[in-house]
């Protein structure tokens, strides 16, 4: 497939993921501020925090490793070796769901029975959601692979759209039932997930229109773990690349979660803290969730296709190296500016929106303070996504090894941090903590990029330095709306609040317009991509 083919399937399937993270988020957003009305704090921080937390484990653990080994090359490979192997994260997530259940019930502090019922169920229900997913690793893995965005987009949506509508059902009906609640919308959210999937092959294997696209898997039987006459049951490199990934993905995950891991094992937060911290959490994220990361996903996926892992950027075609390093650059300086933006009116802004959102029980006490110190988060997540998924789509596997062991030094760092700061700043210290880590590993993502180019004359992270012109117009939108906040909000009645929210939207508008003027480049791209 051509570089440039590549590059637009991936960026349509990045514009779709994104807005299917809208959706998402969207979702959620409006599901907890309607709960809030009818649920505990401390039933919404079990269930945000803790059971999320069992689930993601499971999943990030069983599965990562193989999606990023198993997408890494081109398509044209022995997809019945490709397939085997991804069979195997269905056994792996049975193991981490006994192991991490087990834990999580006997373990872990257990939420008083009158405030939060069923804990139990809970446990052994988003366990259970977990392994029904990973029967569908495969026919992701497929559909990835070969950029299906329409049935990505189809899959996710009637999942997460079953899920919030059996939810908000039951909270209306049956509020007594807690936990039982969003046990069952999880496990109806995993089912639906595969059974798009499965559908979708059993439907697509076979069709005209496979064989049109010479289709590598011809039946739905190819689906299913196969024996191959005098050849192994997996691609042997691809197993080893994705024992390296595992070792990594372990320690990501410890970076990715860690504040809930504190959370979860120290118990430096009650129930409630931890529900109120989630919420902001999810408040503060929307922009980083919804862009960032279908951007880092799909964005893996082209520079893993349009170079080769482990090569030198001299031993690659050039075209496709310009096409990446010109990619690479742009994406930085996108992700950058939307960084940049959410940074600077985030922080005026912070408590209207969770004044309006939640009321005086988020917009009180530490509320604010989480979601400013989370805008500032955001622009290290931005940056730190797209670099990451460059430096991961192009390390080889020693270079994989070698970082497992920064990684390892720096989750156990992290940790402390986390637990240290949160002592003393209270949940404002996992935000200060992520900056950190995020830093840290931006750091090292940067200074891969320059070794890698170096021999070259192209020059991507030219795309972490906005135009001055642009930057002086954030600092003086920072300035104007930081002033307007002391005045007009958010104690003096509607009027005053609408006011604060017209400056903001006049600085908001002046600096786009200035975007366009002085990133041409950039504006073109996001256009014709």
């Amino acid at each position: 497939m051509a570089a440039q083919e590549v590059l637009g399937q991936t960026a349509r399937l990045a514009s779709s993921s994104a807005l299917l993270q809208v959706l998402f988020r969207a979702v959620t957003f409006a599901l907890n501020a309607f709960t809030l009305r009818y649920l505990s704090r401390e039933l919404l921080g079990v269930v945000n925090v803790r059971l999320t937390l069992l689930y993601s484990t499971i999943v990030f653990l069983a599965r990562e490793a193989f999606r990023r080994a198993c997408l890494s090359g081109s398509t044209k490979r022995n997809w019945t070796k490709t397939i085997n192997l991804l069979w195997l994260t269905v056994p792996l997530g049975v193991i981490w769901s006994i192991f991490l259940g087990l834990v999580w019930l006997y373990l872990l502090e257990v939420p008083d029975p009158s405030v939060v019922p069923h804990y139990q169920a809970g446990v052994v229900a988003f366990g259970l959601s977990a392994i029904i997913e990973l029967l569908g690793e495969p026919c992701w893995v497929l559909a990835q692979a070969h950029l299906f965005v329409r049935l990505k987009v189809i899959a996710e949506s009637l999942s997460v759209v079953s899920k919030c509508i059996l939810t908000v059902t039951l909270v209306i009906l049956h509020p007594q039932w807690g936990l039982y609640i969003f046990s069952l919308a999880q496990l109806l959210y995993a089912t639906v997930l595969v059974m798009c999937y499965v559908i979708y092959f059993v439907m697509f294997l076979g069709s005209p229109e496979a064989t049109k696209k010479s289709f590598p898997v011809a039946r739905v039987k190819a689906l299913l773990p196969s024996f191959l006459e005098d050849e192994t049951f997996v691609n042997w490199k691809e197993a080893r690349l994705t024992w390296s990934f595992f070792k990594q993905s372990f320690l990501k995950q410890i970076l990715t979660e860690g504040e809930r891991y504190v959370m979860t094992f120290l118990n430096v937060l009650n129930f409630g803290d931890q529900g109120v911290y989630d919420i902001v959490n999810n408040l503060g994220s929307l922009v980083a969730r919804f862009i960032f990361l279908p951007i880092e996903e799909s964005f893996y996926v082209f520079f893993a296709k349009v170079l080769e892992r482990g090569k030198a950027v001299k031993d690659q075609k050039q075209d496709d190296v310009a096409m990446a390093a010109n990619v690479l650059e742009l994406l930085l300086k996108l992700v950058l500016l939307i960084g940049l933006t959410i940074t600077v009116f985030g922080y005026a802004y912070s408590q209207l929106a969770l004044d309006i959102y939640g009321g005086s029980v988020l917009s009180s006490g530490t509320g604010p303070d989480l979601l400013r110190c989370y805008s500032l988060y955001v622009l290290f997540l931005a940056v730190n996504g797209v670099t990451e998924c460059f430096t991961f789509a192009l390390m080889c596997k020693e270079e994989v090894d070698r970082y497992n062991f920064v990684m390892l030094a720096l989750s156990f760092l992290f940790l402390c941090i986390s637990y240290f700061l949160t002592y003393w700043h209270g949940s404002v210290g996992f935000i200060l903590a992520n900056c950190f880590n995020m830093a840290i590993r931006i750091a090292h993502s940067i200074h891969f990029i320059s070794e890698y180019f170096k021999d070259s004359t192209y020059r991507p992270l030219a795309g972490l330095l906005p135009s001055p012109f642009l930057l002086l117009f954030y600092i003086i939108s920072g300035v104007i709306t930081a002033f307007s906040e002391v005045v007009f909000c958010c104690d003096k009645g509607w009027l005053s609040r609408l006011l604060h929210i017209v400056v903001g939207a006049l600085c908001f508008a002046a600096t786009i317009v200035t975007m366009f003027c002085t990133e041409t480049k950039l504006i073109h791209f996001v256009r014709s991509q």
